[in-house]
Parts: structure tokens; sequence; C-alpha cells
């Protein structure tokens, strides 16, 4: 590649960001964000504020279920039509808009309730917008892949990153800060409100076209075509473990790491106010910086080749954590540090996004996508299960310097896939 080329690629990276797709993905990001941390802390917060017991607050974590278990019925989303939304707006805008105006009617009336004189539609309404807005991820996400060609896919991985980041400020801190003005009756209708972000991008977006698919008459025909299918379509690819083993693997390091951050801050001697400053709010600037960073990347360089530098930067800012292990309470240290580990973080984040976009066979969009993030989540969230008895066992230093190495497996496998091309989903699914 000569350097005008390069330049030409590089310029086309940072251009893209003013697509019109790319700028409504944006929009449908945020309304994604927004009703996450209603099922976790912004709830929580809530809760506690009415006067509400912490084993009854302890509870609630069963509301964030739904993101777990979304591929379930994600086969729905992908190939059963909806009565009037479908015919008018196309498969992804009509369930997306559906969702959405569910969900913002779940919102608002959430603030019309008081969980200390009865809880019972507290937790139904909470429930309700769990799976909702796991459902709303299922159908934007879809639609966000099948919106774009393969080499647009980090564009829009960083976008929707971004927008998400956005919603869980707005759903966070914003919530956080306007509940001291207001009642939470005015800052639940607030937030519906925000809803409409998506909702306006939704309509204003052009329906992806889509394969023909057999017609679903019966209970038999959904289950071999939006069930079997998905599943039988991925596992007959060339490589298909491989690919697998790999989307378990390539943000492992990065994930065991993250799970001790906090403790490792108390551990260190950081104040609450030195974490928030550095950690909650400059760390997210570093990781909206690096997400833009990795689409702008995979545009320029390809695929492949981001995967691979997005995963050797990543696993050496987490060595930047062993210098602040040895460093004791220096805060610039811990600034760097946090930095470096979430821009090379939101940059690794893009472009794993966009080579899980393109993995999906878009026959089969919703259903695929919704398990391999399922899979995904779950080397984030049980593999790393042991990271406490690590540190144990080795001291903090040696914990980061070891999750670097924990990258080096899904680094090699990144060759084994680009030379093989073991991640092109199959011609036809029959």
């Amino acid at each position: 590649m000569t350097e005008s080329t390069a330049l030409q690629r590089f310029w086309a990276g940072l251009l893209i960001y003013k697509d019109r797709r790319i700028v409504l993905i944006a929009l449908m990001g945020i309304a994604s964000g927004l009703p996450l941390l209603l099922t976790l802390s912004t709830l929580g917060y809530w809760l506690r504020t009415q006067g509400l017991d912490l084993t009854s607050i302890g509870l609630f974590a069963v509301v964030g279920t739904p993101y777990a278990l979304k591929f379930l019925w994600a086969p729905v989303i992908d190939k059963i039509s909806l009565p009037f939304f479908t015919p008018l707006l196309g498969q992804r805008r009509g369930w997306a808009l559906f969702i959405q105006i569910l969900l913002m009617a779940a919102i608002a009336s959430l603030g019309f309730t008081d969980p200390v004189v009865a809880l019972a539609p507290v937790a139904i309404l909470t429930t309700l917008i769990g799976f909702l807005s796991a459902s709303q991820d299922v159908v934007l996400d879809a639609l966000r892949i099948e919106l774009l060609e393969e080499e647009e896919q980090g564009a829009g991985a960083a976008a929707t990153q971004g927008g998400y980041r956005i919603g869980l400020l707005i759903s966070g801190a914003g919530v956080l800060f306007l509940s001291d003005y207001v009642s939470w009756a005015v800052v639940f209708v607030c937030l519906s409100v925000f809803m409409t972000l998506g909702m306006l991008a939704v309509l204003l977006v052009k329906e992806p076209d889509h394969p023909k698919t057999a017609e679903i008459r019966d209970m038999a025909t959904f289950i071999k075509v939006g069930v079997v299918s998905p599943f039988s379509e991925f596992l007959v690819r060339p490589g298909a473990f491989v690919i697998l083993t790999f989307v378990l693997l390539y943000k492992f390091g990065d994930a065991i790491g993250g799970t001790m951050a906090n403790p490792f801050y108390v551990d260190m001697g950081f104040t609450g106010t030195d974490i928030a400053l550095v950690s909650k709010t400059a760390g997210i600037v570093a990781t909206m910086l690096g997400v833009f960073a990795g689409g702008v990347l995979v545009r320029a360089i390809g695929l492949f080749p981001s995967l691979v530098i997005g995963g050797i930067l990543q696993a050496a800012t987490n060595m930047l954590y062993a210098w602040v292990a040895v460093s004791g309470t220096d805060v610039s240290v811990l600034a760097i540090a946090i930095w470096g580990d979430n821009f090379t973080g939101g940059l690794g984040s893009a472009a794993f996004i966009a080579y899980l976009s393109v993995l999906c066979n878009r026959e089969f969009t919703a259903t695929q996508y919704a398990l391999l993030t399922s899979f995904m989540a779950f080397g984030r969230t049980l593999l790393s299960t042991p990271s406490g008895w690590l540190v144990e066992q080795v001291g903090w230093a040696e914990f980061f310097i070891m999750t670097a190495f924990l990258a080096v497996p899904g680094l090699v496998l990144i060759f084994v896939l680009s030379r093989y091309k073991a991640y092109r989903p199959t011609k036809s699914a029959d």
C-alpha cells in the first residue's frame, strides 16, 4: 500500500462518520444505553432513596437477566412479522419502533409507583424494562449490521458504542443529578422522552434488504427456519470451533483485569474522588475516543489488522496497572493507566464488534448476533471468576502482567481466521 493510498483510506475512515446512517446508528446507541442502568445501579439508588430495605434491593438484580438470555427470543424478532408495524415499516424498523413505544411507556410508568407501598408493580415494570431493553438491543444490532457493508462495520460499531455510553451517562449521572431538583416521577418521564431519539432514528433510517426466507405458517416451520437453521448454518462453516474459541478469548485478558479494577483501586489507597474523576469520568472520554479511532482503523487498514493492533495494545496497556501497583497512590500514574487502558479497550471493542457483525449471515442476523454476544459475555463473566484468587496468589503487579499474556491465544487465532477466511457466512442456509 502506497503512502497516498494509506492516507486516502484513513481519510475515508474519518469521513464515514459524516454518513447519515452512522449518525442515526449513534442515536440508536443512545436509546440502547438509556434503559440499562434502570436494571442496575440507578435502580438501586432510586429504591434506596425511597426507603426500601437492602435485602429487597438485592433481589432486583434478577431484572437484568434478559440481557444474558436474549438469544432465546431473538428468532421471534428475526422471523415473525408484527401486525401493522411490519407492513408499515419493515421487519427491523417495525419491531424496533414497537419495542421502543412499549419501553418508553414502561419507563414513564415507573415514576408513578411507590416501592415501599406496593413493590409488585415496581418489580413487574423493571422486569419488563429489562426484557424490552434486551429485545431492543437484538433488533437494533441487527438493523445496524444490515445497514452497513463489511468495511463500514467498524464505524457502525464505534457509533453504537459511543451512543451507548452517552445513554449510560444520561441514565446514570444525569438522572442522579436531576433527582436532586425534581421528583422521581419527573425524572422517569424525562428519561422516557430521551427514547424519542432512538424512535426518530428508526423512522428516518432506511429498512435494509433481507434475504427471502420460507414463510412461517406453523410452529414446526418456525423452529426449523428460525431456531435450527441459524445454529446449523453457523456450525457447518469451516473453522466454526476456531471462531467460537476466538470470540471467547479475544477480550479475555482485558475482561479478567477489569473484573478486579475497583478492588485494586481500593487496595492501592485511592479515594472515591480519585476514582470518580479518573476512571468514571475521564475514562469514559478515553473509551469513546478509542471506539472512534477503532472505527477509523477498520475502514483504513481492514478488519483483521485492526483486531491484531487492538489485541496487542489491550494487552500492553494492562501492564500499566502493574506500574500503578508499584507506584502507590500516584494519581497521575493511575490516570495514564486508565486513559491508556480505556482508549485501547475502546479501539479493540470497535474492531471486535465489527468482526462479530460480519460473522452474521443476514438471513439470521438478530439470532446469530445475540448468540455471539451471549457467548462473549460468558467469557467475560464465568471465566473471570478465578481473578480474585489469582490476585491473592501472586499479588497485584504480577496479576496484571499475567492478564497481558492471557491475550496471546486470541492473537494467535486471529492469524488462523485471517488465513482461512473462516469467518465468512455460507452462501445458503439450506
